[in-house]
Formats: C-alpha cells, structure tokens, sequence
C-alpha cells in the first residue's frame, strides 16, 4: 500500500478488504446530559474511533473509509482537528473520507483546516469522483458541501470505466427513510435501482443510523450510541470485496458505550417509595447510563416527579428518568358526592356538555390535583 492511497495489486485480481464507518459525530452535544455525562459520552466517541483505527489494522484492511458524518461541524474545536489528524495517520493505509451533512465540506470545515498525511484522502465535490484504488477497482466519492439542500449523486451518474465500481457517500435511500430514526431527512436522495443503474457494484453509505444490509448498498449505522432506543446491530463493516464485483460483510461491535431505554409500568401505587423500588430493581443489573421511562397508574396521593429518582442507581454512568403516560386513579363518582369544593368542581365538569370525555378527563385530573396542592410533573390522562 503506498502513501498515495492506491493500493498494491493482487495478481490482477480485485480482492481487496475495505473497513467501513459513518455516523460518528463527533462534538455531539448530548442534550440529554449534565455537563459532565455529556463530555464522558463526547470522550467515549474518540475510545471508538480509536477502536476502529485498531481494528483495521489488526485485520489488516486494504483502506478505512468513512461515510460522512465524522464530526459536528458546528461545535469541532482545534483539539478535534489534531485528534483526528493523528488517528487516521495511524493507521499506515490509505483513508477515505466522504463529508456528510454535519460535516459539509467548506472552507471553514474541520476538514480545509488539516494538514492531512499523505494517506487520507478527502473528496470535496459534490459530484462522484473517480479514485483507482487497485487495477480494476475503482472507488467513486462525493462531498456534501452545504449542512441541507444537497441533490443525490446517483440518479444522472453512470460509471465511465470497465472493472469493479464502488461508491462512498452520505445520503438516504428514500425507500428506507420510513425506518429509520425520527427526524432523518432526505440528504442527497436515492434508490436501489438508480445504484445498480448507474454501474456502481456496491455503495458504502453514511447517513441513517440503523445498521442496512442491501444488496448493493449498506448502512454500517452509528457506531456508539448517541442517544436511547438504539438498536443492536451497527457498528462498523469488513468488507472483503471481489473480482466480480461481490462483497463479503462482516460486522463488527466496536461501542465504548452502553445505553439502555427501560420502562416501568406501575400499578395500584400508592406512595412515591413503591416508584423507588421498582426503579431500582429494574436497572439492578445494568451498566452505562440508562432511560427510565415510568408508564403506568398511581393513586391520588402519589407525588412522583422525575428528579426524585435521577440519583437512584449510583452504579450506573447515569439514570435519566422521565414521565410517560401516568394515570391517576381517581374515583369520579365518590368525590361527584362530597360536599366540598372538590365535589363540586367535579359535578361542574361532569355536567359540561362541551367537551369530549378525553378532555373531561383530562380537565377532572388536573384540576384535581391542583386542590389538592399536587400540581406536579405527571402526564395527565
């Protein structure tokens, strides 16, 4: 392998190992975080690249390519700049660096603003590119050069050239958007068949988080959680790639990380210690930082609220409780015949034509607590 990137024939023969990743952001914020959880999170995404360069060396990758999304262009700072120099410099392979939507290519990117080694290469048009990585192999990258509003790079390609062509790239394959995570938009959009259509044998793409094995393209998926309800499965790709222009994937885990999303379903709770204790036991055996999502029903008299429970399992990096859909067991009919305000106030909304029994009930609850001095975070329903 030479410093330029291309790499040394095998007895005219394409068959080459390529390590793939994408969608490491680098610099997250981690709202979801104190200060402190959330620099520890933004650390252990530098343990995982480190992870990565390892693995591509111990399984003796031809090249590193990453997908786009690298790094967070709006929070890099210089120290992240120097890391990544020093981390792909020591990989002694070619590296390949396709810039995503969070890590568009401009001149003030992280990327213009390295002085990279001789082995990484960056693409840096928002076109397809042509690389010789071996004879008969032929890597195709493009950049995106704005954080939105960048066309696809597939649907007006076709390859210009004979032997086995790769495509690097950020974007989404609009077929899949559906499944992915909330919030994805559509980056450089395209197809399946546009792939296969424009000559291209297998595209490695960056951009949606959960992990993709299609025939001629794949997702990797993120490869250290960033935030609850990941699912298993991402990481990083060995591909092994041949002469007819098939591919052989082996995923590897390479998360420094652990994150869980849990959910406590009460029933006939009657104090906030009962809240405690089932709390407790359902992280008992975990590690990392955890999500605890407390569902469920709760007498009158229960004053639950989410910071009571933030410090409940110190063995964990982090307990992040939050309330989803409570319950509150009031009995209507009995207070409908208390002689109190309360019993009047119910009668009151009971007896209002307007509104629908949603909304009755919702009005009945909060109200309620309200007179009885418990206006607290509970999700009314």
């Amino acid at each position: 392998m030479s410093g330029s990137g291309v790499l040394a024939a095998r007895d005219h023969e394409v068959n080459v190992r390529l390590l793939l990743f994408s969608d490491l952001h680098l610099d997250t914020h981690f709202r979801w975080a104190g200060p402190a959880l959330a620099r520890a999170r933004r650390l252990a995404l530098r343990e995982t690249l480190q992870r990565i360069t390892a693995l591509a060396r111990a399984e003796q990758s031809d090249a590193l390519l990453c997908a786009g999304d690298l790094y967070e262009h709006e929070r890099f700072s210089p120290d992240t700049a120097h890391f990544l120099r020093d981390a792909f410099e020591s990989v002694d392979m070619p590296v390949f660096l396709a810039p995503g939507n969070h890590d568009w290519y401009g001149p003030q990117s992280l990327y213009h603003q390295v002085e990279w080694t001789p082995n990484v290469h960056l693409f840096t048009e928002d076109r397809f590119v042509a690389h010789e990585l071996a004879d008969g192999l032929t890597l195709w990258g493009a950049a995106h050069r704005a954080p939105a509003n960048t066309d696809g790079f597939v649907e007006h390609f076709r390859v210009d050239r004979g032997g086995v062509n790769l495509a690097l790239f950020h974007g989404s394959e609009t077929a899949a958007i559906g499944f992915q995570e909330s919030g994805k938009l559509p980056h450089a959009p395209f197809t399946a068949s546009e792939i296969e259509a424009a000559g291209i044998d297998h595209a490695f793409v960056g951009h949606f988080h959960t992990a993709r094995d299609a025939e001629r393209h794949t997702y990797p998926g993120n490869p250290d959680p960033l935030t609850f309800g990941e699912s298993a499965g991402r990481g990083v790709v060995l591909f092994t790639v041949h002469d007819d222009g098939t591919v052989e994937r082996e995923r590897h885990d390479v998360s420094v990380s652990e994150v869980h999303d849990v959910t406590v379903r009460l029933e006939g709770v009657t104090h906030s210690g009962q809240v405690r204790e089932q709390v407790i036991a359902a992280v008992a055996g975990l590690t990392g930082v955890a999500r605890v999502t407390i569902t469920g029903e709760v007498a009158p008299e229960v004053d639950l609220r989410p910071a009571d429970l933030a410090a409940l399992a110190p063995h964990l990096d982090a307990l992040v409780p939050r309330l989803g859909p409570v319950h509150v067991a009031y009995d209507f009919d009995a207070l409908a015949g208390e002689p109190t305000v309360r019993g009047q106030f119910v009668r009151n909304v009971r007896e209002d034509t307007v509104l629908d029994e949603e909304t009755r009930r919702r009005v009945l609850v909060t109200g309620l607590r309200a007179l009885d001095g418990r206006a607290s975070e509970l999700a009314v329903r």
